[in-house]
């Protein structure tokens, strides 16, 4: 399974062997009108993130996880599958709902960025 059908507004950042990122909306979220850590980011990893890059070195038994960032500390709960094909679907489709609107990112945040979460709104057509 690969990234060949990633909804609208979706793009492969970084494939590796334990971790690939998707990106929503680059062109957008470039920095220039929202802080870089605002670019939505989908992350698949096989055992669970690091905070700091080779911290973890994945285990072949650990599961795959799939965890939606909007920004370092604002993430979704983190989905778990028991291989790398599954969690491809599993982040293909978290991705659609996003690009969608049926994700209620704005739940995830204690102090909102208004004009960041009217951006989204606006382009998953829930505004």
């Amino acid at each position: 399974m690969s990234f060949e059908t990633l909804p609208p507004g979706w793009e492969v950042w970084n494939e590796g062997e334990t971790e690939h990122v998707l990106v929503y909306r680059p062109d957008v979220f470039d920095s220039h009108s929202f802080p870089a850590p605002c670019l939505p980011t989908l992350y698949l990893t096989k055992g669970q993130r690091g905070r700091r890059p080779g911290q973890h070195r994945p285990d072949p038994g650990d599961p795959w996880y799939v965890t939606l960032s909007l920004e370092p500390e604002v993430t979704r709960d983190t989905e778990q599958y028991d291989d790398q094909d599954a969690a491809i679907e599993g982040a293909l489709s978290l991705a659609d709902r996003f690009a969608a609107g049926d994700i209620d990112y704005r739940a995830l945040y204690q102090v909102p960025r208004e004009a960041y979460l009217d951006e989204l709104d606006r382009l998953t057509g829930r505004a």
